[in-house]
């Protein structure tokens, strides 16, 4: 590959970025429009996650923990899933709506625009959810927020944390953009997200000591959904593991990606019109 090949890829690549900024800019314009809903809709977010989580804690307040979890380190697992989602669906919820696109046709119009249709699909639907935001995050200053009273962690334990959210959301977005893929052959996929990304990330919410060794072994290779929070905690929180973590959760997360992005290319070309 000479110079001039390698210039013209960096040239598209960074114009690819600044349109997918504008169509964001838009998408974000467009929603703003209705500020009143906007808001219910953030206030409304924010009470049913912390209704979830407020169940949970009711529990572990009378037993005191689970499975030798404790309530705050239930919390600090709950709410990493939490933010890495809300990572997700912010820059990839259209990725998550994508049976509305195959069964209406619309697909078909983003196949022929000159550009690639994961980089039409993206911005569409870019979501600001502040509601989970904050949710989110005050459960977790407030798990780490005691863990950090009582010398569980150290101050170290805040970017590693940071760093468990990006890269879980990536590997979030990665399961979601496989299980969208399928869409190309069955055009209805919401029944296999209910079990690949719903009932997956709900049940990483919790230690995966609690569940059966087979469950445990897929919810860590076939559906990765437990290296967003319960294996960077096994480090973060325990002390287990060590810190080639991090890099595992790194190159895990990149291979994730990758490998979603070929079955992605791969559906694409076996993408038949539904003629609607």
């Amino acid at each position: 590959m000479n110079e001039r090949t390698i210039g013209d890829r960096r040239v598209a690549l960074q114009n690819y970025i600044k349109l997918y900024l504008i169509l964001i800019r838009t998408s974000v314009r467009s929603r703003m429009q209705y500020r009143f809903n906007f808001a219910f809709g953030t206030v409304l977010a924010a009470i049913i996650q912390l209704s979830e989580f407020l169940m949970i804690a009711i529990v572990l307040a009378k037993f005191g923990a689970v499975r030798g979890w404790t309530m705050h380190e239930v919390g600090y697992l709950f709410a990493v899933m939490t933010l890495a989602k809300t990572l997700y669906r912010t820059f990839g919820n259209e990725v998550h709506n994508l049976e509305r696109y195959l069964v209406e046709g619309e697909l078909d119009q983003l196949l022929t625009k000159p550009l690639p249709v994961l980089l039409s699909l993206m911005p569409r639907g870019f979501r600001l959810m502040p509601g989970e935001l904050l949710q989110g995050g005050a459960i977790l200053a407030w798990a780490l927020g005691e863990m950090l009273r009582t010398g569980q962690v150290t101050w170290w334990a805040i970017p590693q944390t940071l760093f468990a959210i990006v890269t879980g959301g990536v590997v979030l977005f990665a399961i979601g953009m496989a299980t969208a893929t399928c869409g190309f052959w069955t055009t209805r996929i919401s029944m296999l997200q209910n079990m690949t990304e719903d009932a997956a990330q709900t049940a990483a919410r919790y230690p995966l000591t609690l569940y059966p060794g087979w469950m445990s072994g897929l919810l860590l290779t076939a559906v990765p959904v437990g290296l967003v929070g319960y294996v960077p905690a096994l480090y973060i929180l325990r002390g287990e593991l060590g810190l080639w973590v991090f890099p595992v959760l790194a190159a895990a997360s990149c291979l994730a990606v990758l490998l979603a992005l070929r079955f992605w290319k791969f559906g694409i070309s076996k993408y038949q019109s539904t003629g609607s």
